[in-house]
């Protein structure tokens, strides 16, 4: 899933500078239509895993975000986003973000509900399958080690 969304005014400071708050409502909207797809039904964000800024977005790049399903579990997914800015005038492109959020499907009532499986095909997919789930046991541990606290 990509979509590309033109930076304005209204996303920035007083100098030009993209807000990160910007960046990232625009990373959940396209991370959240991915988990979307996937699943079949609504979805919500769980939680934001590390959202890293690499470089400066300004008023007038293009943005681009990039969105794939990495994991799937029972209810829940890891989507992982690549954010890109391009200067439309020079068509210079940086990767200038990277972010992993986890969603959790729900049923008509609200509730966690299946959904379906992920087969990764390709490298690229079993790589990122692979990573997802080595995250996913790291997020499980920190979760147990809170709750002995």
């Amino acid at each position: 899933m990509t979509t590309a969304r033109l930076m304005m005014p209204t996303d920035a400071n007083v100098i030009g500078n993209v807000f990160g708050g910007s960046i990232m409502k625009y990373m959940d909207e396209v991370a959240a239509i991915a988990a979307w797809r996937h699943a079949g039904t609504n979805v919500v964000t769980a939680s934001i895993d590390r959202m890293n800024f690499y470089a400066p977005v300004y008023v007038g790049d293009l943005l681009i975000l990039k969105a794939a399903v990495n994991y799937v579990g029972t209810t829940s997914m890891e989507i992982g986003v690549r954010i890109e800015a391009v200067d439309p005038t020079t068509r210079k492109g940086t990767h200038t973000g990277s972010c992993y959020l986890t969603y959790v499907a729900l049923d008509a009532k609200g509730k966690p509900t299946p959904i379906p499986p992920l087969v990764p095909t390709t490298p690229a997919e079993k790589r990122r399958f692979k990573e997802a789930l080595a995250r996913r046991r790291l997020r499980e541990a920190e979760k147990a080690v809170l709750k002995r606290d």
